[in-house]
């Protein structure tokens, strides 16, 4: 008799913990696959540490192969789901289509960054969510402060010091608690114009920092950064990104070369392309984590919306610790639907808080207790560590070392910035040239879909003014003089020059069903296919 197999889609807090129970509980007697794009797990509470140069990327992922050996690791990014035919079908990291049956399926995609209709965001901000995200960011926030240090220009020095992080939630907060700390670190060995220090904002339309928190997290978080120096405004958000800066609700506008964009999350679109009931984009399930109608389909983390048995009538929010908690709950019902033990209901108080700011400076609610300052700080780190479900000696390591060495400010040119847009269904994976972007897999998985607009579809510039990449291309902005933003003509996702060739001499003639360049049609990408004509230009 063959063995039953269970599919797990995602491999984030809810998807991992998924696995790793359900494997100590099977013990052979059922096949786990996991299908998840990366081969690793992140920690994502620690990826603010990652930016700021205080950890390494390594540090924050957990090998899935080598801390789940009884689980199937397949690479790909899940794209229809025939629940009908119990068929996952996925793209694999290569473009290849693949298809995988199940006997019981649990979808814990997780969510994606969170978009908002603010004219030039989804071109000129970048999001938070992924290890790619952190890594451009690093590098980003160090070129800028070299090239600030470099120039005689106090407006462009002003401008490249300049990061305007949006959102004051937990990750915001932490960026920019962070980040102020790394620049500050930076500039006191290459220095600035005289009185000129790096400057970091954060914005948010709430009336406070941490608006979800406790309000006593929220006063700590807020007094720790103002003494550091963040430039914190509460009730103001962003109007309009252009390619020099961004122009505030209030009406200020702030000439920045960063904006990062941590307003939130929306959960993955994985869950509605299913068309089953939907709660705000999440997928409604039972207290059991089960699917109505669907008993073989299970959910949880960000991906469902679980009934918040502690408060009726809502629905769990969308934190690391409840999908942590969820996962574990979710195996032992899988494990029941096959006969072991009993279904459980989905029920969790919350533990309380840890928001690390940097330093020996954090804010912490432990079981509702409020900490602040250094207390605050070895409470939090000791969570980080007992939360970690791998290179726990590592980490400790990395923090040792960061108290008594400097931290290294070098730019690795490892990501850039048109491979980590932020309009993508997939954060952890950088986009790679040449290559479309592979936000929603075509039906059937046969393959990534088309390339989102304005983003270009190709290799660098090279040899642009003072050093830097061409804007719009990788690790800069959108090129100058180009209407809309659109990439320059040669240039990746763009049109050749009228009259240009090949290297064999032949003229390079526009793409299929591209219009020719002229006054009124803007040099850009191949036109997609998959929505109706009107308004592509």
């Amino acid at each position: 008799m063959s063995r039953p197999r269970i599919v797990i889609v995602g491999a984030g807090f809810a998807g991992y913990r998924t696995a790793q129970i359900l494997s100590r509980k099977a013990r052979g007697r059922a096949e786990i696959v996991m299908l998840n794009p990366t081969d690793y797990f992140l920690y994502l509470p620690l990826l603010p540490q990652v930016a700021a140069g205080i950890l390494e990327p390594r540090r924050v992922t957990v090998s899935l192969s080598g801390t789940l050996p009884e689980v199937k690791l397949v690479l790909g990014e899940a794209g229809r789901i025939d629940l009908d035919a119990r068929q996952v079908h996925y793209t694999g990291p290569e473009g290849e289509g693949g298809t995988l049956s199940y006997d019981r399926l649990v979808l814990a995609a997780g969510s994606v960054n969170k978009l908002l209709p603010i004219p030039g965001v989804a071109e000129h901000a970048h999001g938070f969510r992924g290890l790619p995200e952190a890594l451009y960011l690093r590098d980003h926030v160090t070129r800028q402060v070299e090239l600030a240090a470099a120039t005689d220009d106090p407006k462009r020095c002003s401008s490249r010091c300049t990061f305007v992080v949006v959102g004051a939630g937990y990750t915001g907060t932490e960026v920019a608690a962070h980040g102020q700390l790394f620049t500050d670190a930076q500039v006191a060995k290459q220095p600035l114009r005289t009185g000129m220090r790096p400057r970091w904002i954060l914005l948010d339309i709430a009336d406070r920092v941490l608006p979800e928190l406790d309000e006593r997290l929220s006063r700590t978080a807020d007094a720790v950064l103002r003494e550091r120096g963040v430039d914190v405004r509460m009730g103001t958000s962003v109007k309009e990104a252009t390619p020099d800066g961004v122009l505030l609700t209030d009406g200020e506008f702030v000439d920045t070369r960063t904006l990062v964009w941590c307003v939130g999350v929306r959960p993955d679109p994985l869950a509605e392309s299913l068309g089953l009931p939907m709660e705000r984009g999440r997928l409604l399930v039972d207290p059991h984590l089960q699917v109505p109608g669907r008993p073989e389909v299970f959910a949880c983390g960000d991906a469902a919306a679980v009934p918040d048995l502690e408060n009726p009538g809502s629905y769990t929010p969308m934190t690391a610790q409840h999908a942590w908690r969820q996962g574990k709950v979710c195996a032992h019902n899988i494990a029941a639907s096959f006969g072991d033990g009993q279904r459980q209901a989905y029920r969790h108080k919350d533990l309380g808080f840890v928001v690390d700011l940097g330093g020996a400076k954090a804010a912490a609610n432990p079981l509702g207790v409020n900490l602040s300052g250094v207390a605050a700080g070895a409470v939090t780190r000791g969570y980080h560590l007992a939360a970690m479900p791998g290179n726990r000696v590592r980490v400790a390591a990395d923090w040792l070392l960061d108290t008594v060495l400097p931290r290294q400010a070098v730019q690795l040119g490892l990501v850039r910035s048109w491979s980590v847009p932020l309009d993508t269904a997939s954060p952890e994976v950088a986009r790679v040239p040449g290559r479309p972007l592979g936000d929603t897999p075509s039906p059937g998985g046969a393959g990534p879909a088309e390339p989102a607009k304005n983003q270009p579809g190709g290799e660098p510039a090279k040899n642009q003014p003072d050093g830097e990449p061409a804007r719009n291309q990788p690790g800069g902005e959108p090129a100058k003089n180009q209407p809309g933003g659109e990439p320059a003509r040669n240039q990746p996702g763009g049109e050749p020059v009228k009259g240009s060739t090949d290297a064999g001499g032949k003229a390079l003639a526009p793409p299929p069903d591209q219009p020719e360049p002229g006054p009124d049609v803007a040099p850009g990408p191949v036109r997609r296919t998959d929505r109706p004509s009107q308004g592509d230009a």
